[in-house]
């Protein structure tokens, strides 16, 4: 838990500086209220006191009270705005270490785990330090300024206190031993049941084509039950302490006026007023360092939580990126847009065998190399390594004839148009989703470029008939259009990058033939003199390649154009077979 505080700046350490000024006021202003108690118990008991000296310490009494109150408006502004601020910069590095992260990272934490760990992990630890900065500071100083107040005021109930004290403590230790497991839990539990809804949203479509949704509200019910079994666990637990309190506070204070009882009755006349007036005044500070070790019991049901919560956030930001960038900002002249794989291999964490043996190939600049082969034959992992989503495990990926490795992550990226297998799009506008390719921000982009963009990857005619046009609205995820539209929505945003590279991942498969066809050649025309690596399942989306890389079992099985295969390749021949007929073979 403590590890996390560094990232407290130094003016809130300075806030934290102020508020205990404001706490040490508060707790003499509280303490300062039993002497005026006492003096006014006195003058009471007094013959010939006058009422005047009476409304004086009532009037002190009511300006200390007035003290404590505002003090702790100033204490609790400090805490509120420290706890706040340091939330918002926890949850800004965390959200920026996670977008530093690899493919690798990310699933080793997973996804569900890590939108947890950005809010609810973050809340915790912000509400532990909003209260601690007001109750764990005053809570000691209260307990130790009372005791010297109270000491030698009566052994008997000091020791009744003493007494009381120790309970408190012997059920706090009790607790924590048996519920701070179950708070580890807790969380684990919440990513759970984040990570089950999260897969009924985004998947509601196939949930409701199968009929699945009693099959998904049990899964949801079994991750929900559990978690609230857990949490009422801890609550129960920690509610014990609510009636506890109470009851202690109360025997204590009968306690002590019990004993005093005795004292006053055993007292000779001139000794009962000053043992009646310590009596009053002792139950008074009684009741502060009990009062003190209630703050502290309420830190520490929220402190189990919030440890484990810390730690969680700490196993993030304390997660080095396993890839990380070079110095190299170009790459070496007259080799601009190629691309050469030297000797590759590539095995996933924990996996028992290779995805990717020994590739090697050179698509030069201007060329077009695709790569086909059946499903699981590593077709997108092998373009996955060129901007780094993975690294190679063995071998030598180059790109403009310097190692991946050795360029800024920056440099590498802008050198490279991505269309993901699975298009993914933004909520926004159409034109915010397509002049994305601006590292995101869209500002060098004119509307004459989104839109040449748009024509290219054949998206005019369907974005032109939208209400909006060019600003129509997109959902999250680009819910509200076809999957064909927003796979030329994402074409579009890579030609508006205008990179050395394009990479398409499968990303003509939602088109019908005739919008591929179209579309290629319209890329192959205005994307002259870029190199572009294909993943596809239709031949006929790669029978013009400059070159076609065929993989079966992460290995290299045949390379050439589309007519050398058809003689020399069994895979590519068993592959064009299933798809086109003797006629269109031999056409």
């Amino acid at each position: 838990m403590f590890k996390i505080l560094k990232y407290l700046k130094k003016k809130e350490w300075l806030a934290a500086g102020v508020s205990l000024v404001f706490i040490v006021a508060q707790v003499w202003l509280d303490l300062k209220l039993f002497d005026f108690m006492a003096e006014i118990t006195t003058l009471t008991k007094t013959a010939g006191s006058a009422v005047r000296d009476i409304w004086i310490a009532g009037g002190f009494m009511l300006l200390c009270a007035l003290g404590s109150l505002v003090a702790a408006i100033i204490v609790g502004y400090f805490a509120a705005k420290i706890g706040a601020s340091f939330s918002q910069r926890i949850r800004s590095k965390l959200f920026g270490k996670v977008e530093s992260f690899s493919m690798e990272e990310i699933n080793r934490f997973s996804t569900s785990s890590l939108i947890t760990r950005s809010t609810n992990d973050i809340t915790q630890v912000q509400m532990l330090i909003t209260m601690a900065l007001q109750l764990v500071i005053k809570a000691p100083i209260m307990a130790v300024w009372a005791i010297t107040k109270i000491a030698g005021k009566g052994f008997e109930w000091s020791v009744v206190t003493g007494v009381a004290v120790l309970i408190v403590l012997l059920m706090v230790t009790l607790l924590m031993i048996f519920v701070i497991p179950k708070f580890k839990k807790m969380q684990t539990l919440t990513d759970n049941i984040t990570r089950v809804t999260r897969e009924n949203l985004t998947g509601v479509r196939v949930v409701r084509a199968y009929n699945a949704e009693a099959y998904q509200e049990a899964k949801f019910e079994t991750a929900n039950t559990e978690l609230t079994g857990t949490q009422l666990y801890t609550n129960r637990a920690m509610a014990i302490m609510m009636p506890v309190m109470p009851v202690m506070m109360s025997g204590l204070t009968l306690a002590i006026y019990w004993i005093g009882a005795f004292l006053i009755n055993a007292a000779g006349v001139a000794d009962k007023l000053p043992i009646f007036s310590n009596m009053v005044v002792f139950s008074g500070y009684a009741m502060q360092v009990v009062m003190s070790f209630m703050m502290l019991v309420i830190i520490f049901i929220m402190w189990p939580r919030a440890s484990v919560s810390a730690k969680r956030i700490n196993e993030v930001l304390g997660t080095e990126p396993s890839i990380l960038g070079g110095t190299k900002k170009q790459g070496l002249p007259g080799h601009e847009g190629e691309v050469t794989f030297k000797n590759v291999c590539f095995q996933y964490p924990d996996a028992a065998e290779a995805v990717l043996e020994n590739i090697s190939f050179t698509a030069k600049q201007g060329q077009t190399v695709a790569f086909i082969g059946s499903t699981g034959s590593g077709k997108s992992t092998l373009i996955n390594l060129v901007p780094r989503f993975f690294d190679a495990t063995r071998g030598e990926i180059l790109v403009g004839g310097v190692n991946v490795k050795d360029y800024e992550l920056e440099t590498l990226m802008n050198k490279i148009g991505y269309v993901p297998q699975q298009a993914v799009l933004f909520k926004g506008t159409v034109e915010s989703n397509v002049a994305y390719g601006d590292n995101g921000s869209g500002a060098d982009y004119s509307p004459d470029e989104v839109k040449q963009a748009v024509q290219i990857a054949q998206g005019a005619d369907f974005v032109e008939n939208m209400d909006g046009g060019y600003e129509a609205p997109i959902a999250q995820g680009g819910a509200n259009i076809s999957g064909g539209q927003k796979q030329r929505l994402a074409i579009a945003r890579a030609v508006c990058r205008k990179p050395e590279i394009y990479i398409f991942d499968d990303s003509f498969s939602a088109l019908d033939y005739k919008t591929d066809r179209v579309l290629r050649s319209a890329l192959k025309k205005e994307t002259a003199g870029v190199t572009s690596l294909i993943v596809a399942q239709r031949i006929g989306t790669i029978i013009d390649a400059d070159q076609i890389i065929v993989l079966d079992e992460g290995k290299i099985v045949g390379r050439g154009r589309h007519s050398e295969l058809l003689e020399t390749c069994a895979v590519y021949r068993e592959i064009a077979m299933s798809q086109l007929s003797e006629e269109e073979l031999a056409i």
